[in-house]
């Protein structure tokens, strides 16, 4: 079964799993010398946050 999943796109939730990741990497990162931008990939970070939950409650 995991040689077909192989071959699949990614689902809609790891996609917004990995953005979610990437944007609280850059805004690690930033928050180094722009706090202000920091604090922008934060927000971008928990607003993909909860599209996530939506879609995890939505699949149970």
């Amino acid at each position: 079964m995991k040689l077909f999943n192989l071959f699949k796109g990614k689902t809609e939730l790891e996609k917004l799993q990995e953005k979610y990741a990437s944007l609280h990497k850059k805004a690690f990162e930033v928050s180094k010398t722009d706090r202000k931008a920091s604090d922008a990939f934060y927000k971008q970070a928990e607003e993909i946050a909860a599209q996530i939950e939506k879609l995890k409650t939505k699949e149970q």
